[in-house]
């Protein structure tokens, strides 16, 4: 009989002493270490078992600080840039893999074993559950590891019997463990111990500084809820992207070097996962080479830069100015970013230029759910306010945005310009010390989040990062650059200009 089945027998024995599982009842010390248990039919070896799952069997040993074969070891090379073998175990590791890799089912598996495989009575007090937490971007993107668990759980009758409660986002076993899923935000992270932390597509956090959610805050304000748990683990799994945030950071930082404590791990799909398709992997990358790149490559993108600096961005915010009154003799331009209040939100930007710069006057949002015939009401008494009686609108905005002003008798007109080429317009002016923004901290962080990027034709392109948003600053551009365009007759749609 093997280590993992003495210890699943003894599990069993433990349980059926009892009529259902209670807070006392432990794992015992000799668990098996998780490749036996990875491989061992009884527990994870149906779902785990197979070749396929040779590159992660490698990357858990290195992980855990288990031996490697001279197989291992070569692939071990490969993927982590180093050539001396692991030491032993790492308390935190950051793992690059291409899409459909495996990574988040290796991801619930790691989260399984530790929640499971360890007794933690010496280290929690009573009452206290130590937290296995799976975080996403949203919970919606942390359910997915959170389904793999539940899946693992279920399919081992002795650990589905240490289940005690499950609900949607979390699930409490008899160990005294809870694994839960959380939203990335430094400040519901806090107040727990932790004994591992997932981090799912890490990559597109939002790791512009001033932000909600900054992801170097999140990251932050878990590392000291993991340091009074002994083998606790913090691993960060996600596709390759932008060459910024904690991902590029810590890969930048530790990829390739001997003995460092934080552990890396970047290979391709197909290294990770061979039963790809590799047809698909191939007209991906005959589409758009710089995307597939870093899709299933594991490459941080080369093609995507930082639209601006952020000292630049700092130098022309005027402290503590959060809005402009209207004043006389001003000539004010406005622009809208429409909402059908469904998902975006609902912006209006008002600007003007004095002594050759463009000043912004004024920014609202409205986000969603929202009315769209309320908000637009809204912003007519505000343009009404600056002595407007037309707007320029998003590039795209459909028909019932113009009959929406219409009523309220704004003349609505459409852009010439989409917002990439505003945003491109509004780049200079900037950089050379022309603009002058308010002190609204939405405006300031997507304007920093904006991502310059190159197409394989070499057309560049100006836009907010996936899951981002950029309503707000789409308004202030079209405001900004309408304020610095020479006058145009009123039939002319670019650079509407209003003269009192």
């Amino acid at each position: 009989m093997s280590g993992s089945d003495r210890w699943l027998a003894a599990l069993e024995r433990r349980l059926g002493r009892l009529e259902r599982p209670g807070p006392a009842v432990q794992p015992p010390l000799t668990a098996p270490d998780i490749l036996a248990a990875m491989t061992n039919p009884a527990l994870f070896g149906r779902e785990f078992g197979g070749p396929s799952w040779a590159a992660w069997r490698c990357f858990l040993a290195a992980l855990f600080g288990l031996p490697l074969d001279a197989h291992q070891l070569a692939t071990y090379r490969a993927y982590t840039g180093r050539t001396a073998p692991p030491a032993g175990p790492s308390r935190e590791c950051w793992v690059v893999v291409g899409r459909r890799g495996g990574k988040s089912r290796i991801a619930a598996l790691v989260a399984v074993f530790l929640a499971c495989f360890r007794d933690y009575a010496g280290v929690l007090a009573a009452g206290e559950r130590g937290i296995v937490m799976l975080l996403a971007a949203d919970t919606r993107q942390a359910r997915v590891v959170m389904g793999y668990v539940r899946a693992l759980l279920e399919r081992v009758p002795a650990l589905r019997r240490l289940m005690l409660r499950w609900r949607l986002e979390s699930i409490d076993l008899a160990n005294g463990v809870t694994i839960e899923i959380h939203a990335a935000s430094f400040r519901g992270v806090r107040g727990y111990s932790l004994i591992a932390c997932v981090l799912d597509e890490v990559a597109f956090w939002r790791s512009d500084e001033g932000s909600a959610n900054y992801d170097r805050d999140v990251v932050d304000a878990l590392r000291p809820a993991l340091i009074s748990v002994p083998g606790s683990v913090l691993l960060a799994i996600s596709t390759a992207y932008a060459r910024k945030g904690e991902m590029w950071r810590h890969y930048h930082e530790h990829h390739g070097r001997n003995g460092d404590p934080v552990l890396t791990w970047q290979a391709p799909t197909e290294a990770m996962n061979p039963t790809a398709d590799a047809g698909l992997i191939a007209a991906a990358r005959a589409a758009d080479p710089s995307a597939a790149s870093a899709e299933f490559d594991a490459q941080f993108r080369r093609d995507l830069e930082s639209f601006v600096a952020p000292e630049v961005v700092e130098a022309a915010i005027v402290p503590d100015r959060r809005e402009l009154p209207p004043a006389a003799r001003v000539t004010y331009y406005g622009f809208v970013d429409p909402s059908g209040g469904a998902a975006d939100s609902f912006t209006l930007a008002i600007a003007h230029v004095e002594a050759g710069l463009a000043v912004l006057d004024v920014v609202r949002e409205r986000r969603s759910p929202l009315s769209p015939d309320e908000v637009t009401a809204e912003y007519a008494a505000v343009l009404k306010a600056y002595r407007l009686t037309a707007v320029t609108g998003d590039y795209y905005s459909a028909q019932w945005v113009v009959e929406a002003f219409q009523r309220h008798r704004i003349t609505y007109r459409r852009s010439e310009r989409n917002k990439s080429e505003l945003y491109g317009e509004l780049l200079g002016p900037l950089n050379s010390g022309r603009v002058r923004l308010l002190d609204v901290p939405i405006l300031k962080v997507q304007l920093l989040a904006l991502e310059r990027r190159t197409s394989r034709g070499g057309k560049d392109s100006i836009d907010h990062p996936p899951r981002g948003r950029d309503d707000v600053i789409n308004a202030a551009a079209g405001a900004i650059t309408l304020a610095l365009t020479v006058s145009w007759p009123d039939d002319v749609t670019p650079g509407f200009r209003f003269t009192i």
